[in-house]
């Protein structure tokens, strides 16, 4: 080896090459827990009825306050499905099945990042509707307005002049596809919920377990009940949603009679037979053979083991063609690298492929099992790494060095197809905006839109990665639900990988947009979400045990556990309440404003210790932290 001596110059050169790596690796190592956040504020715009006190996206109002209303039933709440106005039960149902699988698989990464309360809020916005819609074991209202109609406007949802019709379906009108979706949403969110309310969840599964028995008894094409939706959501055939739903239902519940059904109708539903290269609101089969391929890898089979084999070898067929190791029976890439499905909307098709090689990855890993493609074995990494390409993808490491989550990085798009973020807030323009003067006046205007959709995934750039932000390329432009549905287990997963810190981001900067927004509970009896306080060696658990209701205002029990995660004693502790409305057990008030301490026999916090308060509040929590301590 020859000698090499370091001169100043050589100094400076690999100093500089040094900070160039850096800088490239920075530019690729996107804060996904942003992402997250903001993704999670596009549920929040999509809203529709009364929205609550706590909602982070204030250009949005009230609205579809009357859904329901002539056919007899409430239908009011849920989500509306793009940048439209209807309520399209199947996509919407999909949508709340994707948050609450994330919920499920990832639910220590969304926990870290505080999120975990967030989430459970946008699942239930979804399932509180659902099941108003289901009156009866065997009705299910799927759908509310026209497509037709509402396009034909271009106005914000609180002045809508659109057609409120709702559409059913029932035992004369079947919609097994509909049903089993449902049927499966709400089966999903009700193991999300076990864990922070269990009666809740209890609720959810009596809907989930009567839905999926009208769907598999009466069996029928949705869109042939429901005519009007024919036109946006065609349905290619139910078999897929009612093997979705079993086998969410076997997650749920344990019993074996839904993991039987899958078994048994393996071969006539396709669940063994289809080999596909989709994962969408309409083509759930991927989803569920990589779902049965989990009951597999934990090695609770048994009987059913050689069948679920079956469903294994396609699931490992759809991630091998993602990964293009199909031997040319592959899912199309664009030059830049993106999987490329459809040319409406692509990028839906992309987040729920990547959320479903996460979520593989992760039971791959489990099991110290390899994907198995035809050529060769796959480690479990390279699906998460392929996962990460594609996220990296959508928020900026693109051809078009353009992020496609609005709000997110410096470029994103600004002429979003939708009627709500391109006409000024009812509070900003108080004047009703007419059916065609939306058009006239906020559709065809090049500047951007006056409001800021944050988190929207528009539909994306085309097979050949060029993108045009225009407001009519709805193609390209429009956001929708079915999109961001796979993105919160997938960003929460993504961040973990990075740690929880984020850098450039806090939510409690005074530059964050939803800075003043706290936190709402995510339900009505036990939660608890852990809360490492950055800094001490302390950790809140923050419960809320109760709630009740006077008049108009919810009251709730909050329970707060201090801990002590360290290896020696902490004494002299202070703490800051802030925003505290109701009365407060546990702690001694000092002379300073909002400023506690523990009570006397508790002064000393022992290692692995704890000590415990409660208040009772009307709305927002609390915001509780550490002053001091020794």
């Amino acid at each position: 080896m020859r000698n090499c001596k370091l001169t100043p110059c050589v100094l400076i050169a690999l100093l500089l090459v040094g900070v160039l790596h850096l800088e490239a690796a920075m530019a690729t190592d996107f804060t996904y827990g942003e992402a997250l956040d903001k993704s999670l504020m596009f549920f929040e715009a999509q809203r529709s009825g009364k929205l609550p006190s706590n909602q982070r996206v204030k250009w949005r109002g009230d609205s579809g306050l009357t859904d329901g209303l002539a056919q007899g039933v409430n239908l009011v709440g849920g989500y509306y499905d793009a940048g439209d106005h209807v309520k399209f039960g199947l996509p919407m149902a999909f949508t709340v099945t994707m948050l609450s699988w994330g919920a499920i698989e990832f639910r220590k990464e969304i926990t870290d990042l505080a999120q975990m309360g967030q989430t459970l809020w946008a699942i239930r916005w979804g399932t509180d509707y659902f099941m108003k819609a289901h009156p009866q074991p065997n009705v299910l209202w799927g759908q509310v307005g026209d497509g037709d109609s509402d396009h034909y406007c271009w106005e914000r949802p609180e002045d809508m002049t659109t057609p409120r019709t709702a559409y059913k379906i029932d035992e004369n009108h079947p919609g097994s596809d509909l049903a089993g979706e449902t049927a499966a949403a709400l089966a999903s969110a009700a193991i999300a919920f076990q864990p922070y309310n269990s009666s809740y969840s209890a609720l959810l599964l009596v809907h989930a377990k009567q839905l999926f028995t009208f769907a598999d008894r009466f069996r029928g094409l949705y869109d042939e009940s429901i005519g009007s939706a024919k036109n946006f959501y065609t349905s290619s055939g139910y078999s897929d949603e009612l093997l979705w739903a079993a086998a969410w239902l076997y997650q749920a519940t344990n019993e074996e009679y839904y993991l039987k059904y899958v078994v048994d109708n393996a071969v006539y539903m396709g669940g063994t037979g289809w080999a596909v290269k989709e994962f969408s609101w309409d083509n759930k089969y991927a989803g569920v053979q990589i779902l049965l391929s989990k009951v597999l890898l934990e090695g609770k089979g048994g009987a059913y083991t050689s069948t679920l084999k079956q469903y294994q070898a396609k699931a490992d067929y759809f991630a091998c063609a993602c990964l293009q190791k199909n031997e040319g029976y592959n899912v199309h890439k664009t030059p830049g690298g993106l999987l490329y499905v459809r040319e409406w909307n692509n990028l839906q098709y992309v987040t729920s492929a990547s959320f479903l090689l996460a979520v593989y990855s992760d039971y791959l890993s489990a099991a110290n099992a390899k994907l198995t493609c035809p050529e060769g074995q796959i480690q479990p990494q390279e699906l998460l790494n392929f996962a990460k390409s594609q996220a990296d993808y959508i928020l900026g490491k693109n051809p078009k060095s353009m992020s496609y989550i609005v709000g997110f990085g410096s470029k994103y798009p600004v002429h979003v197809h939708h009627r709500g973020a391109s006409i000024p807030a009812v509070s900003v323009l108080q004047s009703l905006v007419g059916c065609v003067q939306g058009f006239e006046t906020w559709y065809h205007r090049p500047e951007a839109n006056p409001n800021v959709i944050y988190g929207a995934l528009v539909g994306g750039p085309d097979q050949n990665d060029n993108f045009s932000d225009d407001r009519s390329s709805y193609e390209e432009t429009e956001p929708t639900l079915s999109g961001s549905g796979p993105l919160i287990g997938l960003f929460s997963k993504l961040q973990s990988l990075n740690g929880i810190n984020v850098p450039g981001y806090n939510r409690g900067s005074p530059n964050s947009h939803h800075q003043t927004i706290p936190s709402p509970s995510p339900n009505e009896h036990e939660k608890q979400v852990p809360n490492k306080v950055s800094g001490t060696p302390m950790k809140f658990i923050h419960s809320i045990s109760n709630t009740w209701s006077i008049g108009k205002i919810t009251y709730y029990r909050h329970k707060v556990i201090l801990k002590n995660t360290s290896q020696k004693p902490v004494t002299d502790v202070k703490l800051m309440i802030e925003n505290l409305q109701g009365p407060l057990w546990g702690l001694s008030p000092t002379p300073e404003k909002n400023t506690y301490e523990l009570l006397q026999w508790q002064k000393v916090l022992q290692p692995a210790s704890e000590c415990t308060f409660v208040y009772i509040q009307g709305g927002p929590q609390a915001k509780i932290s550490i002053l001091s301590y020794h």
